[in-house]
């Protein structure tokens, strides 16, 4: 029987200290690095996202960074494409590959499905845009009268995602979502192995902090002034981004300059109580080492 290739995965909350410790097992390893970041894909967006210098970009080849500008949208399916390419291709060199980052949706597509087959026509799109939410959830409840288990119906993305499908293939939502999880996942053709990089709360806050501090002197405001003028604001995900949101708010007159990097700090330890609780429950059974006593040489041992 054919062994399956290996992927290692190294993930962690923001500000955990990813980047170094993926060099640095790269380097020992002769592995190459894939992104699964989801803000390190545009170009522009340096340094309030932490992408790796171009000193460090050098020490490793790396994929999937700087590969769309700010205005332009970048989605699971683009993404799964994208990353299928770049592992093949560096099996194909006969090297190890190493996916790192911490954005949980990208991540999940090394674990499972995460996009399916169904087509939505743009009639079916525009039918369901120009609903109000709570027409939305109402239709989704209509069309689904044995329930919405595993929906998030708080959320109208999720809802109207929902909508589109279910009218779309005219399957209920748990038909749907069944058939979905019976798919194999992108990456299911591999022996995955993940470690995620912890640190004390305290040590994470203090880090968070000394970041955003570095951000700024190193011209976060100047860059976020530049990405506006390339259209950032017409790509929500980039836009809504910590660290840009905050400084375009600034620049627009919607909050106080002087308040900046206290609210970026505070923004950012949220995300990362987000994150924390989503490696916890969305992620398959895997080890989790402290980042600031973890041994390179036996990152992915046993």
């Amino acid at each position: 029987m054919t062994r399956k290739p290996v992927l290692f995965v190294l993930t962690g909350c923001t500000a955990v200290g990813k980047t170094e410790i993926a060099l640095q097992w790269a380097e020992r390893h002769g592995a190459e690095i894939v992104s699964c970041d989801s803000l390190l894909f545009y170009r522009g967006m340096d340094i309030g996202t932490a992408k790796p210098t171009r000193e460090e970009l050098g020490r490793v080849p790396h994929h999937l960074i700087d590969v769309c500008a700010p205005a332009e949208p970048m989605d699971i399916a683009r993404y799964v494409e994208l990353a299928r390419a770049a592992v093949e291709g560096v099996v194909a060199r006969g090297r190890p590959v190493l996916v790192t980052g911490g954005s949980g949706f990208y991540l999940k597509a090394f674990f499972g499905p995460v996009v399916d087959n169904v087509a939505v026509p743009a009639d079916v799109r525009e039918r369901v845009a120009a609903l109000e939410a709570e027409a939305a959830l109402a239709e989704l409840h209509r069309l689904n009268p044995g329930g919405l288990e595993g929906l998030d119906t708080a959320n109208p993305r999720r809802v109207t995602r929902a909508l589109e499908r279910c009218l779309a293939s005219g399957r209920t939502f748990v038909e749907l979502r069944a058939a979905f999880l019976a798919q194999p996942g992108p990456f299911a053709d591999f022996d995955v192995r993940l470690v995620e990089l912890v640190r004390d709360r305290d040590d994470l806050n203090e880090r968070i902090a000394r970041r955003v501090e570095q951000m700024l002197a190193a011209g976060l405001v100047a860059e976020v002034q530049a990405l506006l003028l390339q259209g950032i604001e017409s790509n929500a995900s980039a836009a809504g981004a910590i660290g840009y949101r905050e400084v375009i708010a600034c620049l627009t007159g919607k909050a106080e300059t002087a308040e900046l990097a206290a609210t970026i700090s505070r923004n950012t330890r949220a995300l990362v109580k987000k994150q924390l609780t989503w490696f916890r429950t969305q992620l398959p059974e895997h080890r989790r080492l402290p980042a600031a006593k973890v041994d390179v040489a036996t990152l992915f041992a046993g």
